[in-house]
């Protein structure tokens, strides 16, 4: 227990300035973290780092708020633990924003652990003693508690205190954890996962196996080939002669969702033009996603779960500096519907509508696509996923980052319909421009 200033290697600050990746030991990695108070004060202050201005190591109500970050940091969740100073917890004494007054020298480890000891009880894990000089009559302080371990005891305070705040007050037998900036007495679900702990762990850690499936597009000069296939439209449609206006009823037809009637004049001829040309972007935009949707490969993701049975998983892909366009097979292509006609033809279906246009899909289907700016997020929620249960979805659409590579993804889970020859496959989409 006794502290060595000099053992070890640095630890540092999260966010705002501060590497938590390595050991709180030795006197490099305590005065990295003495610096981040200094700087940001009592904003440091998380569920591995408690900071006091001051304290009287001296007094009971000292050694009672020791004894309290001590017990918090035990009772923590070894893989949360982990994440930061590799499992250790640290209480700093002696210094606040722009200031590090530290505390009266003279403290010494093996006494304070023999004034704490009543209160963890005498299977406690030992802690470590840290200290840097300010001047020749004040010190900082470090109390660093060890990582906590799996299949460990639920530590319990054993002898009651009453401080005049009551925050500083403990109850013998009462378990406390370690909050965002505070140590409180546990709820019932930290208490289950203190007991889980003590049996070892509990579960095995769920490890799941993410491939990505066939290949993702990158496209280039899509926008340049529209443009030029609506000015071909524009000049098939200005080069045809105008048709023989007729009178009889019999070829009059009006407008409807069957399609448009042939323009017959001059000014009927103007006027489409017209309103064709200032629907254009919207043409072209959606003409570029039908266009990408049928001729694009597409990518699936196979997740494997091999050791773990899991219930109603809940999985989310995020694919960024992609688009994700809606699956089109190859039957499905349309030139109408990439290029827009000025004159659309009447339509072969019952009431103009196109069957490919519309993908219904069960209420409960497990998987949703949620298209955003610049990213594409696919969520699942499949009723269970099981060992060697592969569950790919046909994704026509992650993109690529500059280097063409998928960024970022994430796990997502995809179960669809049934195909012969096939593995089951979920929600289709294809990319736009992956850039």
């Amino acid at each position: 227990m006794t502290a060595d200033p000099a053992m070890a290697s640095p630890s540092e600050p999260k966010p705002m300035g501060l590497d938590t990746a390595t050991l709180p030991l030795g006197e490099r990695s305590l005065r990295l973290i003495l610096d981040h108070v200094l700087a940001v004060g009592d904003e440091a202050e998380t569920t591995y780092l408690e900071v006091k201005s001051s304290l009287d190591l001296s007094s009971k109500t000292g050694v009672a708020k020791v004894a309290k970050f001590l017990l918090g940091a035990a009772n923590r969740r070894p893989k949360e633990a982990a994440r930061h100073f590799r499992g250790h917890a640290v209480m700093i004494i002696g210094a606040q924003k722009d200031a590090a007054p530290g505390v009266p020298r003279g403290v010494e480890a093996h006494e304070l652990e023999d004034r704490l000891r009543p209160y963890p009880g005498p299977q406690f894990p030992a802690f470590e003693f840290g200290r840097i000089g300010v001047d020749d009559a004040s010190e900082v302080l470090f109390v660093i508690a060890q990582p906590p371990q799996d299949g460990q005891p639920i530590f319990p305070c054993h002898k009651s205190f009453q401080g005049d705040d009551r925050r500083d007050s403990l109850e013998d037998g009462a378990v406390y954890v370690r909050g965002t900036s505070n140590t409180r007495p546990a709820r019932a679900g930290e208490v289950l996962a203190l007991v889980e702990r003590a049996r070892g762990g509990g579960k095995p850690p769920i490890e799941l196996e993410v491939a990505i499936l066939g290949s993702t597009g990158r496209v280039g000069s899509v926008d340049e080939v529209m443009g030029r296939l609506y000015e071909f439209e524009e000049e098939q449609f200005s080069a045809t002669p105008e048709p023989v206006q007729s009178t009889s009823l019999l070829t009059i037809t009006p407008p409807s969702i069957f399609g448009s009637p042939e323009p017959t004049s001059a000014s009927e001829r103007a006027a489409r033009l017209d309103s064709w040309r200032r629907e254009r972007d919207t043409h072209i935009a959606r003409g570029r996603e039908h266009f990408l949707g049928v001729v694009l490969p597409g990518a699936g993701i196979r997740l494997v779960s091999r050791d773990r049975f899991v219930a109603k998983p809940h999985l989310i892909v995020t694919f960024h500096d992609c688009e994700a366009l809606e699956f089109r097979e190859a039957d499905d292509a349309d030139f109408e519907k990439v290029v827009e006609p000025i004159v659309r033809r009447q339509s072969r279906y019952v009431l103009g509508l196109d069957p490919s246009d519309y993908r219904i899909t069960p209420r409960d289907y497990p998987v949703a696509w949620a298209p955003r700016a610049t990213t594409s997020k696919s969520c699942s929620r499949p009723s269970r996923s099981g060992p060697t249960d592969e569950r790919p979805g046909r994704l026509r659409a992650p993109g690529t980052g500059p280097a063409g590579e998928l960024s970022d993804c994430g796990v997502g889970a995809h179960r669809g319909r049934q195909r012969r020859g096939h593995q089951r496959r979920g929600p289709c989409c294809r990319p736009r421009r992956c850039c």
